[in-house]
């Protein structure tokens, strides 16, 4: 398959991009050589590979989900600003 200056056109049209006249060319140029790259990768033969969920097999380690630095309210709040009733006073954003 080779791409054109029309084709390029067409697929910037499609992408809603705004390409330069100077630019279409090389453009065209770039498209080709990622297609035939495509098409030498095509050419790998992959009989028998087996699809990749990970490049290691390694999983990851977990740890045990508790609670580590809780009931520190006060310590929190002394950080803000301004705290009513337990929480952070910000500046209202929304009419």
């Amino acid at each position: 398959m080779s791409i054109d200056k029309a084709t390029v056109e067409k697929i910037a049209r499609l992408a809603r991009l705004r390409v330069p006249e100077e630019r279409m060319m090389p453009i065209a140029g770039d498209l080709n050589r990622i297609l035939n790259w495509i098409e030498e990768l095509n050419e790998v033969p992959t009989d028998g590979v087996e699809p990749l969920a990970s490049v290691t097999g390694h999983k990851l380690p977990m740890r045990r989900d508790e609670i580590s630095d809780g009931d520190i309210q006060d310590k929190v709040l002394a950080n803000a600003p301004e705290e009513a009733s337990g929480f952070f006073v910000v500046p209202k954003v929304v009419e």
